[in-house]
């Protein structure tokens, strides 16, 4: 049994204490828009590895200069990923018996890093489902886990322009068919967020953080 903490853009202080030493995770998943130290400090207090993606509020990987959780004097010295973790935007990789997808950033809205339209995005997810269906040929392994900052579209997203969800998503679960696709993004303002399935996967919101156990 794999037990994955799973995080989104919103500290929870909780996290600073005992409660991180309680959950004990195996590995952890960020989903963007949360401060790159805070996810350090995770990974660092729990010796667990961390593997992520960046949500609209992030820096982009191109422009490491862009950061909302700094003041403008520090733009300079923003960090251009996380110190211990892998950016598995747009890439299939394997850890600990699980293999991981991500896709970072959310639908565009305005100016700025980690934004895509629909059509950006649908290029994405093809060239992902390509390459994990390559990885399946060679090893017959299925992809188990999506890490996302947006959710499929009509699955936990929101109705304004900023909050939408993104269609290609659906080509992606039918295609590869993933046990869990986590994201953020949408906050629930202390409301719960109920799991979502479509087909065999579950859509999970993580935010603040939710703890998941896979065999």
């Amino acid at each position: 049994m794999i037990r994955i903490l799973a995080v989104a853009d919103e500290i929870d202080e909780a996290l600073y204490g005992s409660r991180l030493a309680e959950l004990r995770p195996d590995l952890i998943l960020g989903c963007g828009d949360l401060p790159f130290d805070y996810l350090e400090y995770l990974t660092s207090a729990t010796s667990a590895p961390l593997y992520y993606v960046r949500g609209n509020h992030d820096p982009g990987p191109e422009r490491p200069s862009v950061s909302a959780y700094l003041p403008v004097e520090y733009h300079s010295e923003a960090p251009a990923g996380v110190l211990g973790g892998i950016d598995v935007d747009g890439r299939v990789l394997d850890q600990g018996g699980l293999r991981i997808a991500g896709l970072g950033g959310s639908i565009r809205y305005r100016e700025g890093p980690n934004q895509y339209t629909q059509r950006e995005m649908g290029r994405r997810v093809r060239k992902l489902v390509r390459n994990a269906r390559l990885r399946r040929v060679r090893d017959g392994r299925a992809l188990d886990v999506v890490i996302a900052h947006s959710p499929p579209s009509d699955y936990g997203d929101a109705d304004d322009a900023a909050h939408r969800g993104f269609s290609a998503f659906h080509q992606l679960i039918d295609h590869l068919h993933p046990r869990l696709m986590l994201h953020g993004h949408i906050h629930p303002y202390g409301f719960p967020t109920p799991d979502r399935t479509i087909g065999d996967t579950r859509i999970v919101n993580v935010i603040p953080y939710r703890l998941l156990e896979v065999e």
